[in-house]
């Protein structure tokens, strides 16, 4: 004697496939599910000393973004449960017929390796300063007199906060005694 899977009738699998599709972001949640257990579970099993830090240690932002992964989880899924259905894309307003902009995209991503080669050289605020005026360029800005100008007060901004309020160390370069 022999039980077979299809042992189920072809309406009642249509049934089954029906829910499933129109109950397809559960999916997401299960996804979202998981991402949060792998997050708490990482931050709660982190070897860390935090009398050493203070009450703020290396184990807050992990723990409270996977608690946030949990909540989205559960509340999406209720969601979907009562019927609610994700919003349709529209899409962008993008022309399909036109071929793509292959210059832009190498001229990019020439100016973002350039950068991380001299990073080490010439330091955080000049290598930003041609990140940002590089890619000013490329994306169509012609704005010689201005684009400098604006690429190397953003980059000196972008080094002072890192490395001077947030304490994440940058290259100087050149320019470590100046700054």
């Amino acid at each position: 004697m022999t039980t077979q899977t299809t042992d189920i009738p072809p309406a009642e699998r249509r049934e089954r496939r029906s829910w499933l599709q129109e109950h397809s972001e559960l999916g997401v949640c299960v996804l979202l599910l998981v991402l949060g257990v792998l997050v708490l579970t990482d931050a709660l099993t982190m070897d860390v000393d935090i009398a050493q830090r203070g009450p703020v240690g290396p184990k807050t932002v992990p723990v409270v973004v996977g608690a946030g992964l949990l909540v989205i989880a559960a509340l999406l899924a209720v969601d979907v449960l009562r019927g609610g259905r994700g919003q349709a894309e529209t899409g962008e307003d993008v022309d399909l017929s036109e071929p793509a902009d292959w210059r832009t995209v190498l001229l990019l991503a020439g100016v973002f390796l350039g950068s991380a080669v001299l990073i080490e050289p010439l330091g955080f605020p000049v290598a930003g300063a041609l990140l940002f005026w590089g890619a000013a360029f490329a994306l169509g800005s012609r704005r010689i007199d201005r684009d400098p100008l604006i690429a190397a007060g953003l980059s000196l901004v972008t080094y002072v906060v890192f490395n001077n309020l947030l304490g994440v160390p940058l290259p100087g370069g050149p320019l470590m005694g100046v700054l």
